[in-house]
């Protein structure tokens, strides 16, 4: 693998979503350096949250595995543009489907468009998120406390369940967990809770689909540099993003998307359901 450069930035902000081209440095994101294998051929994917980031790595990582990708994201255009862009180059289509993944209809509408775009669902990435650190839970309102739900499993719930009518025996369904749903995360308890809830409802649902050979998995990753960091922390935070993990620096998207071409691809994780994998640069977890 080439060698990752330096993550750690200097101290930014960003209004949010955050925007890919406002970072410095940019992220790695383009899986420039990625050969697929066929892994994923003639498979159609839904990932939320796939406009930049570690949604916008998985896409064009499904993308060289042959898959054709749906991407739904919330308003940021110009990064959805740029990752349909980056899908079409590898040869693959790319369906981009805007709106607010914290209202109902909408969840199940995507799935909808994907199936009548794409001709079919086989992978389903659950991917989108959003995060909001406060100091204390007084600080904490219930506006962001449901929003963050709203967004972060209820999304998740929802669109799974527009989706299970058309996966077949096969399909994945990859949910992106966080290092904060294993062991917490003091300023980002909405959050937090958020993700320990996707595990739960990772596990659950791989018991449950067994036996209509569907897997359901999840990648809880430390800390990335995604657009999501400069929007939502504060510059001082931002400058020291990474620091704490014993590798020392915030992975690169590119780093993390290979973690869901191994879930999605049966030829490569077919025992594997219920499954939690961690990338998250050196730190251990007791238990």
């Amino acid at each position: 693998m080439p060698e990752q450069p330096d993550t750690t930035p200097p101290e930014q902000t960003q209004p949010y979503p955050g925007s890919t081209g406002e970072m410095a440095p940019e992220p790695r994101d383009e899986m420039r350096d990625y050969e697929g294998r066929g892994l994923l051929a003639g498979r159609r994917a839904l990932i939320t949250g796939g406009d930049s980031g570690i949604g916008r790595a998985v896409a064009v990582a499904f993308a060289k595995e042959g898959a054709d990708v749906a991407v739904a994201y919330l308003s940021e255009h110009e990064d959805a543009n740029h990752t349909r862009k980056l899908v079409e180059q590898a040869g693959r289509r790319c369906v981009l489907l805007p709106g607010d993944l914290g209202d109902r209809d909408h969840c199940a509408s995507i799935v909808q468009q994907t199936v009548g775009e794409l001709g079919g669902l086989d992978i389903v990435v659950n991917n989108v998120a959003y995060q909001a650190p406060v100091d204390s839970l007084e600080e904490l309102t219930d506006e962001q406390w449901e929003h963050t739900f709203a967004v972060n499993i209820h999304s998740y719930y929802r669109v799974t369940k527009a989706a299970l009518p058309h996966l077949r025996k096969g399909a994945a369904i990859i949910n992106t967990s966080s290092i904060n749903g294993l062991r917490g995360n003091k300023t980002l308890l909405d959050y937090s809770a958020t993700k320990g809830a996707i595990n739960a409802f990772t596990y659950s649902m791989a018991q449950n689909l067994v036996e209509r050979g569907i897997r359901v998995n999840a990648v809880a990753p430390g800390p990335v540099w995604t657009p999501l960091i400069p929007a939502t922390f504060p510059a001082e935070k931002v400058g020291s993003f990474g620091k704490q993990v014993p590798m020392q620096r915030a992975a690169h998207p590119d780093e993390i998307a290979p973690s869901y071409v191994f879930f999605a691809s049966e030829r490569m994780s077919s025992y594997y359901t219920g499954e939690i994998l961690a990338p998250i640069g050196g730190e251990t977890l007791p238990g």
